[in-house]
């Protein structure tokens, strides 16, 4: 009988020990570059998050310049920016793809009417909007029932609001309230209402900040009631609540670098984790990301820490959808960084490291 019993334990065992992990999701990485260089335009990599690498690198779309990317909500479609003052005489441009399998396929370009064109957005009901940060405005582009950029945009011409500063219109992002755009020239953040088919400046027209802050990119928080904005000249975020008008009154200016950190140094991306328990933004110059714990209640922040990006000049970053890593693409030294991400602490975790030459924006497609 104990033999029987021995058996069979020991069966049990074998069984046990054949059993293999459960195989964790495999997902494309889209990577936006400057192309002053050796980069020809987008390219995709598999991202593996059993093991946190990135392998096939292949080249999915010769393209001048595309620094920032967007793919539709159905995921049928990638844009991407083309940021020069040449696309034709008007300044810079925009292009619409198919997305079939993870292979991009053109369908348009068109004009953006604003030369260096660096953020382009969805809203999810057939608007698309670029951003043009030497032109000082805004395109706001129709879309076709294929995704495709229809002709005539409208445009929002920053450059007549201020004398004295110039409009270089960092980020124009749709929200459930109509659009807002940063403002990095006029260290403002300008927000738009939708009416009659176009966008107009909305009752709280203007969030302002600091002279000389600089605001480059923001995230929302709480359904949009908390907005975190950075900004890049002063390396500070700043916290906004909305009050019950629906307008956003500054609550909170936290540094993002080291108070003993000597030197030039420039925000670029922040980020909220998936359970927005944590905000990231990039340091360019001390060259970190910076983390902070975001307060469950009041939604301001507290340090957490930073992590080296391990390498120079950190432009955009991304989180898988696990949201179990961070991703880093750092211009200076062609490298895109991966990090594991403490999902309890926030913390960042070096794991390996990518030549790619000159990213700019990392775009997962889940």
């Amino acid at each position: 009988m104990k033999k029987f019993v021995l058996a069979g334990i020991t069966a049990v065992l074998v069984f046990s020990c054949s059993e293999k992990p459960e195989e964790k999701p495999m997902y494309n990485l889209f990577v936006g570059t400057y192309t002053d260089g050796e980069s020809e335009g987008i390219y995709t990599y598999t991202f593996d998050t059993n093991t946190g690498t990135l392998s096939n690198q292949k080249l999915a779309a010769k393209l001048a310049n595309p620094s920032y990317l967007a793919i539709s909500e159905d995921k049928k479609n990638l844009y991407a920016v083309q940021e020069t003052d040449d696309f034709d005489s008007l300044g810079g441009g925009v292009t619409a793809f198919k997305l079939k399998e993870g292979v991009l396929e053109l369908q348009n370009s068109m004009g953006t009417q604003g030369a260096h064109p660096c953020h382009v957005s969805l809203s999810g009901e057939g608007h698309l909007a670029v951003a043009n940060y030497t032109g000082g405005n805004v395109s706001i582009f129709s879309l076709k029932d294929d995704g495709s950029l229809a002709e005539n945009p409208q445009i929002i011409d920053h450059k007549p609001l201020d004398s004295v500063k110039t409009s270089h219109a960092h980020m124009a992002q749709f929200n459930t309230d109509g659009l807002m755009v940063t403002d990095l020239g006029l260290d403002a953040v300008k927000r738009y209402d939708q009416k009659d088919g176009a966008f107009v400046p909305a009752g709280q027209y203007s969030l302002p900040f600091e002279d000389g802050a600089g605001p480059r990119h923001f995230a929302f928080g709480k359904n949009g009631q908390l907005l975190y904005v950075i900004n890049e000249l002063n390396s500070t975020i700043s916290v906004f609540e909305k009050d019950a008008d629906g307008n956003y009154q500054e609550v909170q200016v936290v540094p993002t670098l080291a108070a003993d950190f000597e030197g030039e140094s420039f925000c670029a991306d922040l980020h909220l984790s998936p359970d927005s328990k944590f905000l990231y933004g990039s340091n360019r110059g001390e060259n970190t990301i910076v983390i902070f714990a975001v307060d469950a209640t009041s939604g301001q922040l507290k340090l957490v820490g930073r992590e080296s990006v391990h390498g120079d000049w950190p432009r955009n970053f991304s989180m898988d959808p696990s949201g179990e890593f961070l991703l880093v693409a750092n211009k200076k030294t062609s490298n895109i960084a991966v990090f594991k991400r403490d999902m309890e602490n926030g913390t960042l975790t070096f794991l390996n490291e990518t030549k790619h030459p000159n990213p700019v924006c990392l775009v997962f497609l889940d």
